[in-house]
């Protein structure tokens, strides 16, 4: 699905974003709209950086919509305005699709596997059945939204990731992911209660 109708400049989504989240967005909205790589090593294609973008209307401003077969995800600001970002979805089967809230966020996130990851993959994940600390090395990057559904966590995040190249491909266990530096502009302007709404 493609809900855009065009690019926005960079003043206009500034200027529309302000509107709606108020002067203290000004720094993170500056920052997502002019992302740099993750890496020396890894360039993110244009299509996936931070874009302002104009959509369709009818989405509400201050959620979050996923578009997983397009590997988008729109944080709309403003009527018709939003702040694309590429990501990286589940592995077909394990896609989590449909609507939820942003119950907690966490800086340098802890992780521990699933039952079924470890059921699934013994090999990469029983040695960490016990979870693993924050840091760069950990399969949630440097920030993690947590999803919940009727006041219970889903086990889905949108999250970060140490492997960049994963965004625009189906190879997670689920969650949603983004370039470390893309989800830490995204997590600066989400409040707690944001609601998402994966298809």
């Amino acid at each position: 699905m493609n809900i855009e109708v065009g690019k926005l400049g960079r003043r206009e989504l500034l200027s529309g974003a302000a509107a709606f989240f108020g002067a203290a967005a000004m720094p993170a909205l500056a920052r997502a709209a002019t992302a740099t790589p993750p890496s020396a090593t890894y360039v993110v294609p244009d299509h996936f950086k931070p874009t302002p973008v104009q959509v369709i209307s009818g989405y509400k401003p201050g959620t979050i919509h996923v578009f997983t077969d397009n590997f988008l995800l729109y944080f709309i600001t403003g009527e018709g305005q939003a702040i694309r970002y590429g990501v990286g979805v589940g592995a077909e089967g394990r896609q989590f699709k449909g609507t939820a809230v942003i119950q907690r966020k966490v800086e340098w996130p802890s992780w521990t596997p699933t039952a079924n990851m470890i059921r699934r993959r013994p090999d990469l994940y029983r040695e960490f059945a016990s979870g693993m600390p924050g840091g760069p090395n950990n399969p949630l990057g440097s920030r993690a939204m947590y999803l919940y559904r009727n006041g219970r966590d889903s086990l889905y995040r949108i999250h970060g990731t140490t492997v960049p190249q994963s965004i625009g491909h189906a190879v997670s266990n689920g969650c949603i992911r983004m370039v470390n530096d893309h989800v830490a502009h995204l997590y600066d302007m989400v409040p707690t209660g944001t609601r998402v709404y994966v298809s």
